[in-house]
């Protein structure tokens, strides 16, 4: 089950949530000498990553990947590896090692065993941060998208390329088995759009309807983190 975290201003939650993330990779680095963390694409997240990227850490044993990738090169404004790059990866953060998403391709398929190969060399993840959408997806994780099914099975690969009707273009996103497997996991939302939608994910029902339920109702730590 999940705790959910409210605070008085989005700021507060940027900075507790770097903070929280912070704290966690130092008790991984500690632990295994090493530490993986899984980042949210779009614009929400960049003043945590802007606050996170200046934390004292040792970054070089940092392997920092996202929870998905719009199938789009860097140079397009649309592609989460940009954001990533111009807000995470900079002042101490910048000697993280980026584990990249998206391989130059015709079709997300054409590199998807380059991609997963590379993911699941670091794998388990120990800090997983993701985003929620009013369409209770997360990740990649569309209702009705294409390879939901195939996403959710415990058995399901590392990655898969997605296709929904709620996605511009075609993704490419960590599945069910690695969200779940994450050291501890944080979702971070903002608006009240998203807090009703998180109430409707919140009660008993399909996780097909509601994808971000594998990760609202997995065994390890997780927590909501919300500001109007």
């Amino acid at each position: 089950m999940s705790d959910f975290i409210e605070y008085d201003s989005r700021a507060a939650l940027f900075d507790r949530l770097a903070k929280t993330v912070a704290a966690e990779l130092a008790r991984a680095i500690l632990a295994r000498g090493k530490a993986v963390l899984a980042v949210p694409g779009g614009t929400t997240p960049a003043p945590f990553f802007k606050i996170l990227r200046k934390a004292p850490l040792d970054w070089a044993k940092i392997s920092v990947l996202l929870t998905d990738e719009r199938f789009v090169p860097e140079t397009s404004p649309r592609s989460n590896t940009r954001l990533l790059r111009e807000n995470l990866l900079h002042d101490t953060a910048e000697a993280a090692d980026l584990v990249p998403l998206y391989a130059p391709a015709d079709s997300a398929e054409q590199v998807l065993d380059q991609l997963s190969a590379g993911v699941q060399a670091v794998l388990p993840i120990d800090v997983c941060v993701l985003g929620m959408g009013a369409d209770m997806h997360t990740a990649s994780l569309f209702p009705g998208a294409d390879l939901l099914e195939q996403a959710l099975d415990p058995d399901a690969p590392p990655l898969l390329p997605m296709r929904a009707a709620g996605a511009a273009e075609p993704r490419i996103t960590l599945t069910a088995p690695v969200l779940e497997s994450a050291g501890s996991a944080h979702i971070l939302i903002t608006g009240t759009e998203k807090k009703a939608a998180l109430a409707l994910a919140q009660e008993v029902g399909p996780v097909a309807q509601a994808p971000v339920r594998i990760v609202l109702n997995r065994k390890g730590p997780t927590s909501v983190h919300y500001a109007d």
